[in-house]
């Protein structure tokens, strides 16, 4: 089979996704594969549909550290 000479590429299919390598506790990694399975979604998907949520609403992490006994 001969390839399609007159397709095109899309220009902004580089900008859409990006590969990274991210290192995420084992805990955290299994919750979003427990979800995913139950939502029918790949993992990475959810990861990223998380993350752009956050992203796009602009949430900080609200977190408090208590400084250790001395």
């Amino acid at each position: 089979m001969k390839a399609n000479t007159d397709a095109t590429k899309n220009p902004y299919a580089k900008k859409l996704k990006r590969q990274v390598t991210i290192r995420l506790e084992v805990n955290t990694l299994s919750y979003f594969k427990k979800l995913a399975s139950e939502i029918d979604l790949p993992y990475q998907k959810l990861i990223n549909l998380f993350l752009r949520d956050c992203a796009e609403h602009k949430k900080k992490l609200s977190m408090k550290w208590n400084a250790k006994a001395a």
